[in-house]
């Protein structure tokens, strides 16, 4: 087994395990907001409760980076094993709160995704299938970074995939700003509100699926061409 297979199994082994201790602590708080199995409208959390689940989101993302720093060769490649823990560590959370609860129920399940900057809500499937394209476009980029040092992505790719990536974040966003307006005071990480007041009669009906759809082929264009003019160019 070469040593770029052996360090990807091995990422791969630590973002399950993280994805396994996120499920853990999901299943801790909703034994204690959602006994009757979760749902929206979402329940109020205190303020020192919200700050310590802020605080743990930057935790988890930092873990991952530094598992992409420490298990890469340069930047780019430190980068995709970044991408590719993420990925893997967010689609192994459903899969373990799957296994331990029965939930999600299916892929059109509602969730709550992230808290930065903003609450990111959406179907379960549009999260899954960024998770798909980014473990196919991070193990390209090791495997290639591994044949060729000097390989890089050009700067209409990054812009692309960039782009691609903020448009999807917005549309998970999409229908809290549209609830919101963002006017009046919501959580923020030095607010003494309950995080989730501001939507206290929140219950998501539809995702803006055209707009992360835009954001997605943003994102799969570059990889999909990657993949495949360097697979005309070995042939």
């Amino acid at each position: 087994m070469n040593s770029v297979k052996k360090t990807i199994i091995w990422v791969s082994f630590f973002a399950i395990a993280m994805g396994f201790m996120e499920s853990a602590v999901v299943i801790y708080l909703r034994e204690l907001y959602y006994k009757g199995g979760f749902q929206f409208p979402l329940k109020e959390i205190s303020p020192f409760v919200a700050k310590m689940e802020f605080f743990r989101e930057i935790a988890t993302i930092i873990m991952l980076v530094g598992c992409g720093i420490m298990a890469g060769k340069n930047k780019l490649q430190r980068f995709a094993y970044f991408v590719l823990a993420f990925a893997i560590w967010d689609i192994f959370y459903y899969v373990f709160l799957y296994i331990c609860l029965g939930w999600p129920q299916s892929l059109a399940t509602w969730d709550i995704l992230f808290l930065v900057p903003l609450p990111w809500v959406g179907p379960v499937w549009a999260p899954c299938l960024l998770c798909l394209l980014m473990i196919v476009g991070s193990v390209f980029i090791i495997y290639k970074v591994d044949e060729q040092p000097d390989y890089r992505v050009s700067k209409k790719f990054w812009w692309m995939l960039i782009s691609g990536a903020v448009v999807c974040i917005v549309s998970f966003m999409w229908d809290y700003i549209r609830f919101t307006n963002l006017k009046g005071t919501g959580w923020n990480i030095t607010s003494d509100k309950n995080l989730f007041s501001e939507i206290g009669t929140y219950v998501p009906t539809e995702f803006n699926s055209p707009l992360f759809l835009t954001g997605f082929l943003l994102m799969l264009f570059p990889v999909a061409y990657s993949i495949y003019t360097s697979k005309k160019i070995k042939n």
